[in-house]
């Protein structure tokens, strides 16, 4: 199973504010992640995370006090926060279930094979960006601070509009 989120900001406690979070503390919103997280994610489940993952700058650290707590296998796009990454690529693509994704922290207008109506799944905005076609904000304030599941995005593209540069064969 494929599992899909963005801008979990892990101990970035301004974020609380930023982003208007349910929180108190930084430590309740990390714990909630956490929680949230391995609520439905599985051990052997891939979840990519689409930048912006935590404030921190050690990776040591990152892995032992977040990563080694998530459960599912991980893959890690670059954000604007991520320092912590080191060569970490920006953009992922894969053919999952016949459809075409692409992943990246930021939003694009349009994206590869998004004219044959491939998918966009992006972050950074915090839910405060419209989508176009078939483009969806994956970031954790979207969706009640919990992943998405690829039957959930499966969902929701199914009842989006094409995508503007859609290539219409007759």
């Amino acid at each position: 199973m494929y599992w899909f989120t963005a801008d979990e900001h892990y101990f970035h406690s301004n974020m609380i504010k930023y982003a208007n979070r349910p929180f108190l503390t930084i430590e309740e919103m990390n714990e909630e992640l956490i929680r949230r997280h391995n609520e439905v994610v599985h051990k052997n489940d891939i979840v990519i995370h689409a930048g912006d993952f935590t404030w921190l700058k050690d990776r040591r650290v990152v892995q032992e006090q977040l990563i080694s707590k998530l459960k599912g296998q991980h893959i890690f796009l670059s954000g604007s926060h991520d320092r912590w990454l080191s060569g970490a690529k920006g953009i992922w693509e894969k053919i999952i279930g016949g459809h075409y994704v692409v992943i990246c922290h930021y939003c694009m207008r349009t994206w590869a094979r998004s004219h044959y109506n491939s998918w966009m799944l992006y972050g950074h905005s915090h839910n405060k960006l419209p989508s176009i076609g078939k483009s969806h904000d994956i970031g954790v304030d979207g969706h009640n601070f919990y992943p998405y599941s690829f039957d959930e995005v499966v969902e929701i593209m199914t009842n989006k509009p094409d995508n503007p540069n859609l290539i219409k064969r007759n």
